[in-house]
Order: C-alpha cells, then structure tokens, then sequence
C-alpha cells in the first residue's frame, strides 16, 4: 500500500472519532453499554467492512487495510473488539469455507455493519485449546441441529446479531471433527452472564450457555471440509488484528510520554533531555515499529493467500510485548502522575496486558513456533 492511501485511511478514521473523546469513552463503561454511535458511524463511512470483497458490499481491500482501522482506532483510545469478531473473524471464515448462500446471507449486513457478528471458541475448560472442545453439534431426526455446551469470554456477544460457535460434530461419520455454527443471540436455549472484568473498553465479556439449541442446517458452517482448516480462516485473522490494536496501544502511550517527558522540566531542563527517561523510551519505540512491520507482513499474507499462520503469530507474540512494554514506560516517564487518571496512561496498562493472554497466550504461540516452525518434538 502506498503511503498516501494509508494517510487517507489514517485520515478517515481520525475524522471519524474525533466526536468520540475520553468522555465518550468512559461513559459507555460507566453505563455499562457499547459504543453503538461509533460503531455506526465507523460503519456508515466504509470502514467496518473496508476488508470485504466489492460483491458483498465491502470496500474491497484487504485485511491490511482493515489492520490500519483497528490500529489507528486503538492509537486514539478505542478498542471496538466486534470490529476484530465480525468482518476480521466471521467475515474471513465465510469468505473462505461458507456456501454461496451463506456468503449472500450474512455478509452484506456485516460489511455494511448492520449486522454483528460475535464469536465463541473459549471453554471453561478446554480454555483456547480446540482439540479439548466439549460444546457438541448434534444433528436431529428433521434435518436441523442441536447445539449443547458453553463457551467463555466472548466479546461483545451482547449486542451482537448472531454468533459464529465453534462445537464438535456429534452424528455419523464426522463425529468429533471440528465444525462453526452460526446461532442468532436471541434464540430459545441460548443464554448469557456477563463476566466482571476491569474497565477498559465499552465492550463485555460473557458466559454463553447452549442448552439444546436450534441450528438450521443452513447455518451450519464448512460443513464437509476439515474443521480446523475452516476455523483458521478466522483465527489468523484475529491475532492479526489484535496485534494492530496492540500496535495502536503502544503508539498511544509513548505520545503521551513523548509528550510528557517534553513538557515536564526537571533541574531546568525537560525530563526527555535525559537518557535515564530517553533511552527506555527509544528502546520501545523500536520495539513497536518492529511489531508494526511484522503485523503488516502478516496481513499482506494473509491478503494474497500465502499460508498466514507463522507471520500472524509473531505478529501477535511481539505485538502484545511491545506494547506492555510501551505502557509501562509510560507510567514511569510520569512518575506518580502516571497512575493518576487525568493524565490517561494507566488505563492502557490492562488492555495491553491483556493482549499477552488474549486471544491466544504466549505459550501457546511458543508452542506453535516450537512444533510448527523449529520441528522440535511435543512435551503433550
């Protein structure tokens, strides 16, 4: 992409949010509700389904436009994580494994963002692991599906249309394979408790129970291909996206502490002239800029069908440091002004911790690397 889309891109985003301040932002948590107003107008300018194909209403680019949205979203202080579950997430599995019917269904409203999508992989027990999924797809003696388990941790299902569950299969020939599901919130059987967590962004998180829920067969997703094909579809998408937030945290933070660190004078002289504040600043600026190149790779990937998986989890792995990292300079380059509220770095320090565990840990980016890239033997 060329430096002069990216500003415009850059550009239409920050038009955008900029009637979405801090105000804005802190009371929808306080209110407990989401950001429906950005999320429309976010939608309304092309930027919600700037990664989808033209066809289904989409701006037709890629997922390395829609990678510069979140992180460009994230340096200006939100975080709309529907924006990662719904075009990045349930728009890639579509694209890649749904039928020609469901592809006609589902994905004009979700690049018009008239429809949101959520999605459901975390267990209470199995965590992230996909080959210890217990939710089960169970099909009927009428054709359609029965859908039984629970599912933890799902972002911003509350306000979402529908939700992309991934379960085993539990009838004929494919029992046990892997398989996607996608089950409208308000159906009969579903249902959903919020999980108290620390305030950072307008969205929730929930516990979804499925109790012998209806799933037509229409809705059920990459049905006759590999289960696990069909999810990574939407998987490296995720942790590319969630790097790009994690990008625009880190970009976030040293601003400010850029800002800071030139204004706050010390012994006559701004605190950023030395190299006790300087150097741990430049140290994370060139971490980040390293996790911003990596995370563009991976999408560039992504977008012309190179196997993605290897790019997309170091994207994610040096992403989610760098920007802890970021903010954690940031706090010390204020001193005790960097826990006070008013100056707004402390509330970046959750969000970019959670990136190390969320949506996929570091040890399970380790594992794959280990296995995956290096060939070296399992411990499990």
């Amino acid at each position: 992409m060329d430096r002069l889309t990216e500003d415009l891109l850059r550009s239409t985003v920050d038009t955008v949010v900029s009637k979405y301040g801090r105000h804005y932002r802190r009371a929808k948590i306080a209110a407990d509700e989401p950001a429906t107003e950005l999320w429309k107008d976010l939608a309304d300018a092309g930027l919600v389904g700037i990664g989808l194909p033209e066809e289904y209403g989409g701006g037709g680019a890629g997922l390395l436009e829609l990678s510069i949205v979140a992180e460009r979203l994230a340096e200006q202080g939100h975080l709309p994580v529907l924006l990662v579950m719904s075009p990045g997430i349930v728009g890639s599995i579509l694209l890649g494994v749904g039928t020609h019917d469901q592809k006609k269904r589902f994905l004009p409203g979700i690049a018009s963002g008239t429809v949101k999508c959520a999605f459901a992989i975390t267990e209470p027990e199995a965590g992230s692991n996909t080959h210890r999924i217990r939710t089960k797809l169970e099909k009927t003696n009428d054709g359609t599906y029965r859908l039984h388990g629970e599912k933890c941790f799902i972002s911003g299902v509350d306000e979402a249309d529908y939700v992309l569950v991934v379960a085993r299969e539990a009838y004929e020939a494919n029992d046990g394979q892997v398989c996607c599901c996608l089950v409208p919130t308000d159906t009969a059987g579903l249902t959903k408790t919020k999980i108290e967590t620390e305030d950072f962004s307008a969205d929730s998180q929930w516990l979804v129970h499925c109790d012998n829920v209806r799933v037509e067969a229409t809705d059920v997703v990459g049905r006759g291909t590999n289960g696990f094909k069909a999810l990574f579809n939407g998987l490296n998408p995720e942790r590319i996206l969630m790097a790009a937030f994690c990008n625009g945290i880190a970009l976030r933070a040293l601003s400010k502490a850029i800002d800071y660190s030139k204004s706050r004078e010390v012994w006559g002289a701004p605190i950023g002239s030395h190299q006790g504040v300087a150097h741990p600043l430049a140290e994370a600026k060139i971490d980040v800029e390293l996790a911003r190149h990596m995370t563009a790779r991976a999408a560039s990937a992504a977008d012309t069908g190179e196997h993605a998986g290897e790019l997309a989890n170091y994207a994610k792995f040096s992403a989610a440091r760098a920007a802890e990292k970021a903010v954690d300079r940031a706090i010390q380059t204020h001193g005790g002004n960097g826990f006070s509220k008013d100056y707004e770095v402390s509330e970046l320090y959750w969000p970019a911790r959670l990136f190390r565990t969320a949506p996929v840990s570091e040890e399970m980016i380790l594992n794959y690397v280990s296995h995956q890239v290096l060939g070296l033997p399992r411990s499990y």
